[in-house]
């Protein structure tokens, strides 16, 4: 081991440990724990027992053929222990006896690197192996009791708990504590006397906890939530329509084709029904607008007849809606169980108010689906980064904006920030539009979009967020598949945690119509 090995002549394995690395096992050991006074090593019978009762817990890494690193773990019911346990109670007194097949962590009760294997990603490589027994047993959370070897050399000037926050803030390194921290533990608590005769941590040690974020807590259902979502966008194409009954007949053509590919869920524009307005060219506009309120309620019922009828989830775009004299600018989402829900435009464009009278809504909420968590926001309200933070902490996943923008401009804005919607919140943000031109339809004359699907920037997603996009200015739909396990990830492991690292200690961001 004192000679010098070059990288080419490396060979590293892990594997769990058998019975004949016994020796192996207790000369790594010896060596790893030489700078702790009190450190007692396992017994043959004691690492025999582990193998029999829990083999794949117990791996080690051998780098050309000798141990380099091991760890040890059990499988315990916590709520037998709670967070007020010490070494000797999780363990059973080195018995594990607390070993249950059926419980809900992996407790790792030994970790350790020779000495002269450190700065070669040992301790990393073990820890990657005991996340994935954890995820493989579905067990919630690995949890471990850690010395805090370094802490004897600052005892005379801070307590335990701001001994831990400097080494979470980086100014002072621990070897053990830094290096579960950069591995994705968080400390859950101080624990007193959990292994007496450490000296070196004066019998404090931290409670450690990593969380699996694909932990289910039941078994799998028929009805459970999807990881994989199919999102149908349709890029409308606006074009005169004589009667409600025809432009039904248009809606259910792309919501049979969008089925056909066993999509979750389709979207239409804002403001598709728009056509309907030319029977009514001889009015102002806001009159206009007002006349074809009056089809909104019918074509919600006829969008939940063919999210029933074709098992598909609709984000119906956006209708005019007349209530108690006030004209608004509302969608639905009509699941596929029978049920909706209402969303309305909070945030008007001056020629909404100009030219039609409308006025903003006050209702932002998410909305539970098969598929998930989601949002919805029309068009210019994704151009206020507040009301999709609002939904992002709400646990929405998915954002679907409806948009109608008549030049590239107006689009370049749409687009843009909801690009940026994805980044800051986490989540996929799909937007679809309409195209063409209406000649004989005051304010409504010409249409410019390029429907897409936006992921966030990081390793698991394109590098550029585009998922898909539509041939911009052309009739089409739009199809694409979104992994809602990849947002989980995200949230937990990702290059940047967007959500996670906010500052909530000097600002947030207050929902006051608790809507």
């Amino acid at each position: 081991m004192d000679q010098e090995i070059k990288n080419e002549d490396l060979k590293i394995e892990l594997r769990t440990i058998t019975k004949d690395d016994y020796i192996g096992l207790k000369s790594s050991m010896v060596e790893a724990y030489s700078d702790w006074d009190g450190a007692s090593f396992w017994k043959e019978s004691h690492i025999n027992k582990l193998i029999k009762i829990f083999p794949e817990g117990q791996i080690c890494i051998l780098v050309n053929g000798a141990i380099a690193g091991c760890a040890l773990s059990l499988i315990v019911d916590y709520d037998q222990f709670g967070d007020n346990h010490t070494y000797t109670q999780i363990t059973g007194n080195s018995t594990f006896s607390t070993h249950n097949p059926k419980g809900d962590v992996l407790y790792g009760i030994d970790f350790f690197v020779h000495p002269n294997f450190r700065g070669m990603r040992i301790g990393r490589r073990l820890y990657d192996a005991r996340k994935e027994i954890c995820e493989r047993h579905n067990l919630r959370a690995i949890i471990a009791g850690g010395r805090i070897p370094n802490y004897k050399n600052f005892a005379s000037t801070l307590n335990p708990k701001e001994y831990i926050e400097k080494v979470k803030g980086k100014e002072i390194h621990d070897p053990t504590l830094s290096f579960q921290l950069a591995n994705d533990f968080h400390v859950l608590k101080i624990l007193k006397g959990y292994l007496p005769g450490d000296t070196e941590s004066l019998e404090f040690a931290s409670l450690l906890e990593w969380n699996n974020i694909y932990y289910q807590e039941e078994d799998v259902h028929i009805n459970s939530k999807k990881s994989v979502v199919r999102l149908g966008l349709v890029q409308w194409q606006m074009r005169p329509f004589p009667n409600l009954e025809s432009l039904c007949e248009q809606i259910e053509f792309f919501v049979d084709v969008v089925s056909d590919y066993q999509s979750d869920f389709i979207m239409f524009p804002e403001l598709f029904n728009a056509p309907l307005m030319t029977a009514y060219n001889h009015l102002s506009g806001a009159e206009a607008m007002r006349e074809i309120a009056k089809s909104t309620i019918p074509l919600r019922d006829k969008f939940l007849e063919y999210a029933i009828s074709y098992n598909i989830n609709i984000i119906t775009g956006s209708m005019p809606y007349l209530e108690d004299g006030v004209l608004k600018n509302v969608g639905f989402l009509c699941r596929r169980d029978g049920s909706y829900e209402m969303y309305q435009k909070i945030h008007l464009t001056p020629a909404e108010k100009s030219a039609w009278g409308m006025a903003g809504g006050d209702m932002l909420n998410t909305y539970d689906t098969d598929c998930g968590k989601i949002g919805v926001l029309i068009c210019y309200d994704v151009e206020f980064p507040e009301l999709p933070r609002l939904l992002a902490d709400q646990g929405m996943q998915i954002l679907f904006v409806p948009f109608m923008t008549d030049t590239q401009n107006g689009y370049t804005r749409v687009r843009s920030c909801a690009q940026a919607r994805a980044i800051e919140n986490e989540c996929y943000v799909a937007i679809a539009g309409s195209v063409g031109n209406l000649p004989k339809v005051h304010n409504m004359d010409i249409q410019y979009a390029q429907s897409a699907v936006f992921t966030p920037s990081d390793f698991s997603f394109p590098s550029n967020g585009i998922k898909a996009e539509a041939t911009p200015n052309a009739e089409m739909t739009l199809i694409a598949d979104v992994d809602v396990d990849l947002l989980k990830e995200l949230h937990s492991f990702g290059a940047v945690r967007n959500l996670q690292d906010r500052r909530h200690d000097i600002y947030k961001i207050i929902n006051t119509t608790g809507k």
